[in-house]
């Protein structure tokens, strides 16, 4: 029994006051005889929910109870549809409950909710470019994780050398269109690129999860630490503002302005995985910039400006 399932039932006794077994079938496209055990369990469980047998009977909610039984303030119910809203990149099974729930919201919510839902469209391409395709075995990670279940992971890294492993699935993030699965392993936490899945096999059995695990600050962690080695190799340059604005958008967040100086250009520290990188994006900043340190960018600045020279410089010149 699922207990979304469960609270969708909750949902459409509330919008519509009484329903029949069947009716509540027909709404949750379940089997009549599921849909009763469903009522039949909310029930047992204390929710005030009875039958009346006979001829215009039904089941309902004691007093004909009309509150919020999703908890949902009318903010909320719009920053939803908003956000996973029929007009934005969620799924189809997504846009399906929501298409649901919107009919069991509050009368008083609907409207508001359908004008977010429609109000909103996320375009996850780039300009110039297409958006990443859904990556294959998203969904079935997605299970495993709210499942609790562990599964046997076919992966293949950065080199293509593909490896199998068991691991307990804790969590996904989508970070700039990019899924990652967030997973304990033998070998300690674990972050693994969706895409570079290659097989889930659920193995039934449970997941156990790390004490206290919080997922959010969990990934702060990775993020962190994989920002420090985007940047492990720093340089100091020296720009005229505003340009040092581009500069951070250019390098990330840990770009710094370090000081003003005297002729009111400003001392910069920025950061890449190697010199070479560094050099490579700056290349194309010309005269507007000095080198500081260190001496490795430099010397990588000064071989392409000798490369850009012999292949256009004799072109240029006639």
């Amino acid at each position: 029994m699922r207990a979304d399932r469960l609270v969708a039932a909750l949902l459409v006794l509330q919008s519509k006051g009484r329903v029949t077994a069947a009716e509540l079938a027909d709404e949750l496209e379940v089997s009549v005889k599921t849909a009763r055990r469903d009522l039949e369990a909310l029930a047992i469980a204390g929710i005030p929910v009875y039958s009346q047998p006979g001829k215009g009977g039904g089941w309902s909610l004691l007093g004909g109870a009309r509150t919020d039984l999703s908890g949902l303030t009318a903010d909320e119910a719009r920053t939803l549809f908003l956000v996973a809203g029929p007009s934005s990149t969620a799924t189809p099974e997504a846009k399906a409950a929501l298409r649901k729930l919107v009919q069991a919201l509050p009368e008083t919510f609907r409207a508001g909710a359908e004008a977010a839902a429609a109000a909103v469209v996320l375009d996850p391409a780039g300009w110039g470019g297409t958006a990443r395709p859904r990556p294959t075995h998203l969904d079935a990670l997605q299970r495993a994780v709210v499942d609790g279940v562990q599964v046997r992971l076919g992966y293949a890294d950065r080199a293509r050398s593909e490896t199998e492993r068991v691991v307990h699935p804790l969590g996904l993030v989508e970070k700039d269109s990019i899924w990652y699965l967030v997973a304990d392993t033998a070998n300690g936490m674990r972050t693994f690129r969706v895409n570079r899945v290659r097989g889930v096999t659920p193995t039934g059995d449970a997941v156990v999860r790390p004490p206290g695990f919080d997922l959010a600050a969990t990934w702060e962690s990775v993020v962190s630490t994989m920002e420090e080695r985007r940047t492990s190799q720093r340089a100091v340059v020296v720009v005229t503002p505003p340009a040092h604005h581009g500069l951070r958008g250019q390098f990330g967040p840990r770009t710094t302005v370090l000081r003003t100086l005297d002729d009111g250009r400003v001392e910069v520290e920025i950061g890449a995985p190697t010199a070479g990188m560094i050099a490579e994006r700056l290349a194309g900043w010309g005269a507007i910039i000095d080198v500081v340190e260190p001496p490795e960018v430099r010397d990588e600045l000064a071989r392409i400006g000798r490369e850009l020279v012999d292949r256009y410089g004799a072109a240029a010149a006639g």
